[in-house]
């Protein structure tokens, strides 16, 4: 089990670094799965490759939601160790009803991928396009069930004292994604050739395949097999099912909020022209990777702040919280200054810069990264930010904070400086970078002011 929370900055230091590294590694295998996808179904054209883009926008969207759903197991589970080292009643109850919540949900993304078609209809697809999203997205949903428990078991397993779990399971993940692929998407192993529903179905396997390899490690694990995490499977509770909604659906709200305003510049880049876009998707990569970081250290942030909200140490709860919101902005400092002065050094990774062919992009590219460059420090900050709150089970305001702060001033500024202004491609940076600075000072205020909110323990 995890120390109590330490007495010292340099322990925190250590107990939140021992904690965040893992985390960080499991997040970057896990865009690495998904960037395996991409890598096989470009092989079959830029039709397939469009279709599966498609999908797995409107796939990724529901099922990042639902893992912050069953997200909230982390904070109630590490109160629940902070008051009582050995509280393996109160955490099989928040593993059982986090369970049933997300398991729940999951249908609501089965309607929701049935009704794919005219969806995407309705945002005005290539039909051509459609034709062949559809039968991937029937088959994708299914990886459903196995995606959302596979999340949950990962964030209990970091928050009982295994962070390390998570990233050795998405290793083995991007293994069997790499062989299935291979073997369904072009036909190997006595398999027939699937085409672009392989790719779907080498989701199904490595979902499936990346579940039982959490189970097998709690069966066989000493520590985590005291929590009998299985058992009583069948019987509710309904307090803790209620404080798992109470915390984890605002949570599924923020990330919708966030994930709006970006898949909303996408959008909009796409209307400015297909050279912006394209300039877009570079920068936009680029930062999503670096954002894994402060992502790793904000679930980090939730299990610290958690374990000492229940221990009623709010000296451990300040030291914590700080600690790990340094640490966020400190690493994407570091990144907005590579931003800064190697700009060509990341577009190399995608593009050859000095292709003349590739000006134009190139050009555009340099300009969004500048606005990036800021865009890194408030993103980190953001993010470490709800992840502190999080583990002082706070997640209804900063759900409003990221609703208002993303959609109204971020949105509604990207809009206005992208259409009706010269800015064009960087003006919707500019509403990205609006939208960030505005949630990030409001949390970060709401933080810096959780005594006067009442939101430490008592």
């Amino acid at each position: 089990m995890f120390e109590n929370p330490p007495g010292s900055w340099r322990e925190e230091l250590r107990a939140t670094l021992r904690l965040a590294t893992p985390l960080v590694g499991a997040n970057l295998l896990q865009m690495m799965v998904f960037a395996l996808d991409v890598v096989f179904v470009a092989r079959l054209g830029p039709e397939a490759l469009a279709a599966s883009s498609l999908a797995v926008a409107l796939f990724g969207l529901l099922i990042w939601s639902l893992t912050g759903l069953v997200g909230a197991a982390s904070p109630l589970i590490a109160a629940e160790l902070g008051r009582r080292a050995h509280a393996v009643r109160e955490v099989r109850r928040t593993v059982r009803m986090a369970a049933w919540a997300g398991l729940a949900a999951a249908w609501v993304v089965i309607g929701v991928c049935s009704l794919g078609g005219p969806l995407m209809r309705l945002t005005g697809q290539h039909e051509a396009v459609i034709v062949r999203a559809v039968p991937f997205l029937q088959i994708l949903m299914w990886a459903v069930f196995p995606m959302i428990l596979a999340a949950l078991l990962r964030t209990v397993i970091a928050t009982l004292g295994r962070p390390g779990v998570g990233t050795a399971v998405t290793a083995l993940g991007v293994a069997v994604n790499a062989l299935g692929n291979w073997t369904f998407v072009f036909g190997h192993l006595g398999m027939p050739a699937m085409g672009l529903a392989g790719s779907a179905m080498s989701s199904v396997v490595t979902s499936t395949a990346m579940l039982a390899a959490y189970i097998v490690v709690i069966w066989r694990d000493r520590r985590l097999r005291r929590y009998h995490l299985f058992g009583k499977w069948w019987k509710p509770h309904w307090t803790r099912l209620a404080d798992v909604l109470r915390i984890g659906l605002p949570i599924c709200a923020t990330i919708v909020a966030e994930a709006g305003l970006f898949n909303g510049a996408a959008f909009l880049m796409g209307r400015i022209g297909e050279q912006e876009l394209a300039a877009h998707a570079m920068a936009l990569q680029f930062a999503a990777m670096s954002f894994q970081v402060p992502f790793g250290i904000a679930q980090a942030a939730t299990i610290r702040v958690g374990l000492a909200y229940g221990a009623r140490d709010n000296a451990a709860i300040t030291r914590a919280g700080w600690l790990a919101l340094a640490l966020g902005v400190g690493f994407m400092a570091a990144t907005a200054l590579i931003m800064l002065f190697a700009p060509g050094l990341i577009l190399s990774l995608y593009m050859d810069p000095h292709d003349p062919a590739n000006a134009r992009v190139v050009a555009f590219a340099l300009q969004f990264m500048m606005v990036a460059a800021a865009f890194q420090l408030f993103d980190g900050a953001q993010a470490v930010g709800q992840g502190v709150l999080r583990g002082l089970q706070d997640a209804r305001v900063p759900m409003a904070i990221a609703i208002f702060g993303y959609w109204v001033p971020g949105l509604g500024s990207s809009i206005v400086l992208g259409l009706y202004t010269p800015l064009g491609g960087v003006g919707v940076w500019i509403g990205l970078l609006v939208g960030l600075v505005v949630v990030a000072a409001l949390v970060l205020w709401r933080w810096s002011a959780r005594g006067r909110l009442g939101l430490l323990p008592v």
